[in-house]
């Protein structure tokens, strides 16, 4: 075996946006698979913090490596997917297919570069999650995300992540998104229209709604799949109820430091958790602390 830096796109940790803590060292074999992130990449994001006062601002190696493995001035979806193939990001060949056949460029701001692996603002003090994260969570929740089954997208923004989710749990599943921007819905649903999962959003499988995410969305409970798009500082119960037993949860935890929570309900109800990763989003806060300052 030998030791291999892998650097991975990571955009500016400006407010609003997450980021793939995957540039630390990694254990690969001799043909180069990656070997999936764990949770001591945390020590070594803090130990670079403490060692280089820059690194939150672009005068580092990291932001200048962004610019070197995006995929900015790629036009077609496809061609973003192979690049996060090629990186090692994704990995499976559903996911894959799946991000491929919805088109980012229909959930991104009119004016942005939809195939850059950056997070980009939304309006309402919100953002959509760069490529490399979308494809994290599809890849962590994928098991359950079967035909059939339910999911849950809590903090949908754009929609492009309950777009994938209705794809892959088909029209006998249910996808649901949840936000609580009025203006995020109704432009997240003129989103899906026009892209591969809008027979779904018009058969009724696939739908958007105003509300709280931290309760959940009682109607179509319980689900097999949840992700939470905002960092909450502890994980809401009201989730934790409404996930199926046997299903599964990918939620970001904390304040200034955040990890990826793995919530896995056992058939007998009880829960286990896991850090993935390291990551920054924007909080998971009431509709009106969000809109503050907008």
């Amino acid at each position: 075996m030998s030791l291999h830096f892998h650097y991975y796109p990571f955009p500016a940790l400006a407010y609003g946006c997450s980021y793939y803590a995957s540039y630390t060292t990694k254990r690969t074999l001799s043909t180069h698979r990656r070997i999936p992130p764990h949770s001591s990449t945390f020590s070594v994001i803090t130990n670079l913090f403490s060692r280089n006062p820059n690194f939150l601002t672009r005068n580092t190696l990291f932001l200048r490596m962004q610019r070197f493995c995006s995929v900015s001035g790629v036009s077609k979806n496809k061609a973003m997917v192979e690049r996060l193939q090629r990186y090692g990001v994704i990995t499976s060949s559903k996911v894959a297919e799946v991000m491929e056949t919805v088109d980012r460029a229909l959930f991104v701001p009119d004016g942005a570069a939809p195939y850059d692996d950056s997070p980009m603002a939304i309006g309402y003090n919100a953002t959509i999650s760069a490529p490399h994260m979308h494809a994290m969570c599809l890849q962590l929740l994928e098991e359950n995300l079967q035909p059939g089954m339910h999911a849950l997208d809590v903090g949908s923004g754009t929609g492009y992540l309950t777009a994938s989710f209705a794809l892959m749990v088909g029209p006998l599943g249910r996808a649901v998104g949840v936000e609580h921007i009025p203006e995020l819905v109704s432009s997240s649903i003129e989103n899906i229209q026009k892209s591969a999962a809008a027979t779904q959003l018009k058969d009724g499988s696939l739908s958007v709604h105003a509300g709280d995410g931290r309760q959940g969305w009682p109607e179509f409970a319980p689900y097999d799949a949840i992700h939470v798009g905002a960092a909450a500082p502890e994980i809401p119960q009201p989730l934790i109820d409404q996930l199926k037993p046997g299903g599964r949860m990918v939620i970001p935890v904390g304040n200034i430091f955040q990890d990826l929570k793995v919530v896995d309900k056992n058939s007998d109800g009880c829960i286990s958790i896991r850090t993935e990763t390291s990551v920054r989003y924007v909080p998971l806060t009431s509709r009106e602390n969000q809109l503050r300052g907008y």
